[in-house]
């Protein structure tokens, strides 16, 4: 029982990574990122394959993060000065076009066949059960770490002017702001988080393969900052634990209402996910923790 909740509690804290990322784009800055995803798939290989070669996992994590962050610049600024609109289908389609990457290049990412053995971290001197136990510790420092750098940054002139660009980008234009460089260095830092989130979901799990990195993953995330609130990085936290809450809860069902089968129970959890998602955006469109006009908490 122990180790299940250990498990939750991690998935817990990755997905906060990934959410704070898209809540820094979408909830501080107005970007629409449907390629989470991809991203996340950016930093999980990243640190992979690094760590096959010979890196130390210490080192290998922050790289994929790195990796991933990379990656968002071109899409920043290629995209950014067109609008809003346009990052959302560009970066899609980015997050499709990474997955046909891993598939295709096997002799980098080993394709379908998933990338086994990867390193667990703690797990060489801490054994399984010990090493979740310390890898849920480090997760919580990091989680710590990410959001008193986040409230610094939203609070900086930096963040001032990222919520400016929110608001009203032509006002932010007006003032002489390099707008589309603020939306691309804000995407850059959103996508290195969920890049972080990727590398250390690899490492936690040990294996990595395409079909883990679908669109699916990207409305995860999505769901955590619209339930939670995208301008609270309380509501960040809430939102994913009530997200995986639900996740790893409704597989419970089957025990309650028998004769339910696997197919049957993932239908109605898209089903109720999808529910709560639409009574969200009617009546709390601002999430649970979101303030009704825009700003931070």
């Amino acid at each position: 029982m122990e180790l299940y909740v250990s498990a939750i509690a991690i998935w817990v804290l990755i997905y906060t990574l990934m959410a704070t990322g898209l809540a820094l784009q979408y909830g501080f800055t107005g970007l629409i990122n449907f390629g989470v995803v991809g991203f996340v798939a950016i930093g999980a290989y990243g640190s992979g394959i690094l760590s096959q070669h010979g890196v130390p996992v210490w080192l290998s994590i922050p790289a994929g993060a790195a990796l991933a962050g990379l990656a968002a610049y071109p899409l920043g600024r290629v995209t950014l000065r067109l609008g809003g609109d346009y990052l959302a289908i560009v970066t899609l389609g980015f997050s499709e076009t990474v997955r046909i990457f891993i598939i295709k290049e096997e002799w980098l990412t080993r394709g379908t066949h998933g990338m086994p053995g990867l390193p667990r971290i703690f797990e060489d001197w801490a054994g399984r059960s010990s090493g979740d136990l310390t890898l849920l510790v480090l997760l919580v420092a990091v989680n710590v770490v990410i959001f008193l750098l986040m409230r610094g940054l939203i609070r900086s002139p930096f963040g001032r002017i990222l919520a400016a660009v929110r608001d009203n980008e032509v006002a932010a234009k007006a003032l002489g702001k390099d707008t589309a460089s603020f939306k691309t260095r804000a995407l850059m830092i959103g996508s290195a988080l969920c890049g972080l989130g990727g590398a250390f979901q690899a490492h936690y799990i040990t294996f990595i393969g395409p079909e883990q990195y679908v669109p699916l993953m990207t409305f995860y995330v999505w769901i955590a900052i619209m339930i939670g609130g995208a301008v609270s990085i309380r509501g960040i936290v809430v939102g994913t634990v009530i997200l995986i809450g639900f996740l790893e809860g409704s597989r419970f069902l089957r025990d309650v209402f028998g004769g339910i089968s696997e197919v049957q129970l993932a239908s109605v959890r898209f089903w109720l996910i999808g529910m709560a998602l639409i009574c969200t955006v009617l009546y709390r469109p601002q999430g649970l923790f979101g303030e009704r006009t825009k700003g931070t908490n």
